[in-house]
């Protein structure tokens, strides 16, 4: 890994986009989980295709059950800037609205919409979701980060 340059400061972190349609529950229960496990050893981002107002309830009660707060995000629009930024593009249910990049290493997850469902419908979802982020993170991280 290099040091940052500070002419040219370009992270030597990889970085993640997680996009779901309206970015209030699938997409932001994953970058909780990335931020919550990896910490600042990865850059994590996450958007919706067609953002909603807020983040689903059931989706921050049932990540609070787990000791991770995501009750203070709010949904964001997908940009290009924001594909081209990141690393890794982790699709959930969003289809084609997803910009392509060559050289982007591109995922799709196939998880249940939690979308008025309720914290005993979204526990599977999120506990899924772990399985993958933990999966992810030994490919990003083959070394443990520290803390």
């Amino acid at each position: 890994m290099s040091p940052l340059n500070e002419e040219n400061p370009v992270s030597d972190r990889p970085s993640v986009l997680f996009v779901c349609v309206h970015n209030a529950g699938r997409s932001q229960m994953a970058a909780g989980w990335l931020r919550h496990l990896a910490g600042d050893a990865v850059e994590v981002r996450s958007a919706g295709s067609l953002p909603g107002d807020q983040v689903n309830p059931a989706a921050v009660e049932a990540m609070a059950e787990v000791g991770i707060d995501i009750s203070d995000q709010q949904p964001k629009v997908l940009t290009t800037d924001a594909v081209e930024a990141s690393d890794v593009v982790i699709t959930m249910g969003c289809g084609d609205a997803c910009p392509i990049f060559p050289g982007k290493r591109y995922l799709d997850w196939a998880l249940e919409d939690p979308a008025g469902k309720g914290v005993g419908s979204v526990r599977p979802i999120r506990d899924e979701i772990e399985r993958r982020i933990r999966g992810l993170l030994g490919e990003l991280l083959p070394v443990a980060p520290p803390g």
